[in-house]
């Protein structure tokens, strides 16, 4: 009777010790809104464009961009946020693909995204489709980007179609989903 009850014991503490051990998340940090529209995606859209921790050019550049945006789309009853919104929202990935080893060969396992990295993913696909615009100023590339992916064009959202179809392409491997 005595042994079985240290043995009890000795798996409690067992287990105590197992989970003080595992690593715990780290918590998201709150990010604050931005001054002119009071709106956390714009900030978190401005850090992503950020570079050399200038956040001030960044946020010069976007909303340069965005006035640039309701210029060129003056009969258009949205304003320039709410177009930026819906390009981000055109161009926002459904499903990505993931290599999977199994046994010898890597297959390319469609799954599904999570929302704040459908978020990021759009983010950043856009941004980098419009650095890679040529000429102009960055303003000037962004609002370009900005205006073909609300318009279902452009680069970004051409990257969005092509997860899709290598996704498509890929969906018999999806019962090695994790």
């Amino acid at each position: 009777m005595e042994l079985l009850k240290t043995n009890k014991s000795a798996t409690k503490d067992k287990n105590i010790i197992l989970n003080k051990m595992r690593k715990v998340k780290p918590k998201k940090r709150q990010i604050l809104p931005d001054p002119v529209y009071g709106d956390t995606r714009v900030t978190r859209f401005v850090n992503h464009l950020m570079y050399d921790g200038k956040k001030n050019v960044s946020f010069e550049i976007f909303y340069s961009a965005l006035d640039s945006v309701k210029a060129k789309l003056p009969n258009e009853e949205k304003s320039a946020l709410e177009i930026w919104k819906s390009a981000l929202e055109n161009i926002t990935p459904q499903i990505e693909v993931k290599s999977r080893r199994v046994g010898g060969a890597t297959f390319q396992v469609p799954t599904e995204i999570r929302p704040d990295r459908k978020e990021s993913i759009s983010m950043k696909n856009l941004i980098a489709y419009a650095r890679k615009r040529g000429g102009k100023s960055m303003s000037d590339k962004l609002c370009s980007e900005i205006l073909d992916a609300f318009n279902n064009q452009g680069g970004a959202f051409k990257r969005k179609e092509d997860m899709h179809r290598m996704a498509e392409a890929n969906r018999a491997f999806a019962y090695f989903r994790f």
